[in-house]
């Protein structure tokens, strides 16, 4: 079931994220259907997300920018695999749906993304103010939709545009954050300058999300204009099972 096209495009997002994952989404499930062997497994290519991600962390740290920018984008190529591969294989039926492949998605981002910042702090040296204020912003970006998303989907909210958690559209999503982690390895004498203007965004997007999550979660039920389904119909992801 999906939100109306109102609701959808006010809270769930047609943001510049949105456009970029729905033109993603046929060279990622060719690519998917290419790799679709029995040892494949979309939380495999999960945990090499993660290992690459980390990868591109350290490589970060010893100032080696050219390997930490390809094994960040490599790293995030996997993070969009992973899900097209899923779907793929819920659709032909052959993997049963759970919920695990979703839990281990979003650790695995927030573990990508925590530990870039880092490196790329301690490979830039200088003041580290400017990383520690993204870190700050990203707790608080991703509290607001993780909170939403939970609590939501306990009431029947729920914003579905494929992924597993609901997510209220901001200005800072993964393509905007994938292009900025970019920046700063190619630009790393800049990058201290470019997490300063990142943090204003991703507080702003953590703000806005907050608003529209608030707006949402105080309105009786029906009066939201959206759509709900009971919570055991919410796993569009599906099958991500090891």
């Amino acid at each position: 079931m999906r939100l109306p096209s109102v609701a959808r495009s006010r809270y769930g997002g047609e943001m510049f994220d949105s456009a970029i994952r729905r033109g993603l989404r046929g060279p990622l499930g060719r690519f998917a259907s290419g790799i679709d062997f029995k040892f494949v497994t979309p939380n495999r290519i999960t945990a090499l997300g993660l290992a690459l991600g980390l990868g591109s962390s350290i490589a970060a740290w010893k100032h080696q920018w050219a390997i930490a920018l390809l094994f960040w984008l490599l790293s995030r190529i996997a993070d969009g695999v992973d899900g097209s591969l899923a779907r793929l294989r819920a659709a032909t039926g052959r993997s049963s749906p759970t919920l695990v492949g979703g839990y281990l998605d979003i650790m695995a981002d927030f573990a990508v993304y925590g530990s870039f910042v880092v490196g790329v702090a301690h490979g830039v040296g200088g003041s580290i103010a400017p990383f520690l204020w993204v870190l700050l912003a990203y707790y608080l970006n991703g509290s607001a939709f993780l909170a939403f998303s939970s609590i939501g989907e306990r009431t029947g909210i729920r914003l579905d545009d494929g992924r597993s958690l609901s997510f209220i559209a901001g200005f800072a999503e993964g393509a905007e954050t994938i292009a900025v982690h970019s920046l700063w390895c190619l630009f790393p004498s800049s990058a201290g300058r470019i997490a300063s203007v990142w943090a204003g965004v991703v507080l702003l997007s953590a703000l806005s999300r907050s608003f529209h999550a608030y707006k949402l979660l105080s309105r009786p039920r029906n009066e939201s204009g959206l759509e709900r389904v009971p919570t055991s119909d919410n796993d569009q992801r599906g099958a991500e099972s090891a």
